[in-house]
């Protein structure tokens, strides 16, 4: 399993051609307390940097975007219960939805943990 990041602080986790994709902690400390997620509808198809999913919280809403062309999977359900999730394990229980990977060649463009620390510095 492979995490890449985004400059837009998305990560995704690379399973085959699979990518689970969230905020990163970074992002979800900047918004403050999330208070709403609206998710993308299953078997919707995404472009790279297309808006995919809106994050709420007391400060702000901000778009998540589609770091990589792919078909949404999976959603995850929870959020829309629970959006506070994405404050307390922003980088795990908190994904936000699943593509089918189209291009991986898309994934180049990315960061890994080391960049994207360096980014955020």
């Amino acid at each position: 399993m492979t995490t890449l990041y985004t400059s837009d602080h998305e990560w995704l986790r690379i399973e085959g051609d699979v990518a689970t994709i969230g905020i990163t902690d970074y992002a979800q400390s900047q918004l403050g307390d999330v208070v709403f997620v609206e998710l993308p509808k299953v078997g919707r198809s995404l472009k790279k940097a297309e808006a995919a999913a809106v994050v709420e919280s007391v400060k702000a809403a901000s778009d998540v975007y589609a770091p990589i062309t792919g078909d949404v999977i999976e959603v995850n359900e929870a959020l829309a219960a629970e959006p506070a999730l994405v404050n307390s394990d922003a980088g795990g229980k908190a994904w936000f939805f699943k593509l089918k990977i189209a291009d991986k060649g898309e994934l180049g463009g990315l960061m890994d943990e080391a960049a994207y620390a360096a980014h955020t510095a």
